[in-house]
């Protein structure tokens, strides 16, 4: 009976060695287009009044709770039966990256007409802000679920020949990490902001130590924010690129060795991204000529 409680210990001490050691390259693999998600989010439960700005936020990470919990349990099924359908979703979600990187590269340099913002300064209803709020939350949540799929599969990816039971602790703990450390991060530069007002007000003096830290934090966050989407764009083409390099074996071999790797698959994925935007813009003017 003793030997096999200590068997049983023996074992579990072993998995959580093994989920420790793959936890963190997991976390390695994924820490790339979490610049991205960071960017996206941010823009998303931004542009609210203050004292909304955090209920929208928490409203659009129980749904990132909720898509967490619908993608996971079909990673693990299609990981232990159909295993040859991760390495194709994972080969279609590098595409999705790379072209959505390249479409970012190219409305930078041919700026194009978007949807006009929330103007905060219209009068609206309580209904219609209410709507407005909604709509924007459920668009979050949909741009959520893509970057879940991706960031699942990569990580999926990375514990692929590993014991089920590991994949599954894994897999989940990078998608809790993710999701609480995503969120975590975009309340605090969201309401930077608003913190830099309150040190403004802080004293009846126009130019104190505390109005220049204020001013910096309001005249920071846009430029964060900025940064956050430059750094997102060059981690869709590095992670995009891995996924090419790793994944399909035409790419292994296709450029000298002597390029250093991280060169090579940015290549990769800024290549492989503007040929999917060329041929998917193609179709959408076939498409709407017909």
């Amino acid at each position: 009976m003793a030997s096999g409680i200590f068997a049983l210990l023996d074992d579990i001490a072993t998995l959580m060695d093994d989920v420790s050691v793959m936890s963190k390259v997991a976390a390695k693999k994924t820490a790339g287009i979490l610049g991205d998600d960071l960017a996206v989010n941010a823009e998303k439960a931004s542009g609210f009044v203050s004292d909304r700005e955090l209920p929208v936020l928490w409203a659009i990470t129980k749904g990132s709770l909720l898509n967490k919990v619908i993608i996971l349990p079909v990673a693990f099924l299609l990981s232990a039966f159909v295993p040859i359908a991760v390495t194709i979703i994972l080969i279609l979600g590098g595409l999705y990256l790379a072209y959505e990187g390249a479409e970012k590269v190219y409305e930078y340099f041919v700026p194009h007409h978007h949807e006009s913002k929330v103007d905060l300064d219209e009068k609206l209803s309580k209904d219609e802000i209410l709507k407005r709020e909604k709509e924007k939350v459920k668009s979050a949540i949909v741009t959520d679920f893509i970057l879940s799929v991706e960031i699942i599969i990569i990580a999926l990816g990375t514990v692929e020949g590993s014991p089920i039971t590991t994949q599954i602790v894994v897999v989940t703990i990078i998608a809790i990490l993710a999701t609480v450390g995503v969120y975590g991060i975009v309340a605090l530069i969201v309401r930077m902001d608003e913190f830099g007002y309150k040190l403004i007000d802080l004293n009846e003096e126009t130019n104190s130590f505390s109005d220049k830290v204020g001013r910096l934090l309001v005249n920071a966050l846009p430029m964060v924010i900025k940064a956050l989407g430059f750094i997102g764009t060059i981690a869709l083409f590095l992670v995009s690129g891995g996924i090419f390099a790793h994944k399909i074996d035409f790419f292994h071999h296709l450029l000298p060795e002597s390029i250093p790797s991280f060169i090579q698959e940015f290549i990769f994925g800024i290549v492989i991204g503007f040929i999917v935007l060329g041929i998917l813009s193609l179709v959408k003017k076939i498409l709407k000529k017909s």
